[in-house]
């Protein structure tokens, strides 16, 4: 923590021209304010879910639920991906522990269908990315759209 503050220092040195023990001090309680509005179930709870979709299988069947628009039968969805019943069970069941997909049983077929948070999710996976413009813009480096989103002409920041 001594590093992390010292840094703090520097940076609030830079930022303000002139840094008192109180300014670090102010800056350090704003910072655990802002980490304690997280929560940490809050967190793991998130992670819980960006896991779920972390698997190419999970993703897919979430992908094609929500633009499937209702339920489909499971025998629907193992037409879709290439995994065994069990495996196929285990995914859908990580799914719906995090609240991304909804099951019930029909007679003797057990249907699922996307969640609000799965639409959600996936929403805004499509609009954040587009590989096409992606590829696209790394090709054109003299075009004055590259290095841009083609949606919205925002940077693409690399991490």
């Amino acid at each position: 923590m001594a590093h992390a503050t010292r840094r703090l220092r520097r940076y609030l040195e830079d930022e303000l021209e002139e840094c008192r023990s109180e300014d670090v001090d102010r800056r350090l309680a704003e910072l655990d304010t802002l980490e304690a509005a997280l929560g940490a179930d809050r967190v793991d709870a998130e992670l819980d879910v960006l896991s779920a979709l972390a698997a190419e299988t999970r993703y897919t069947l979430t992908r094609v639920l929500v633009a499937a628009n209702e339920e489909l039968c499971v025998c629907e969805l193992n037409a879709v991906v290439d995994v065994s019943e069990s495996g196929l069970s285990h995914a859908l069941s990580t799914l719906a522990d995090a609240g991304l997909v909804t099951g019930r049983t029909d007679g003797r077929w057990r249907k699922y269908r996307a969640t609000n948070r799965a639409v959600a999710l996936v929403t805004v996976l499509e609009g954040s990315v587009d590989v096409g413009d992606r590829i696209d813009a790394d090709a054109a480096t003299d075009d004055p759209g590259a290095g841009t989103n083609a949606g919205t002409g925002a940077a693409i920041e690399d991490e």
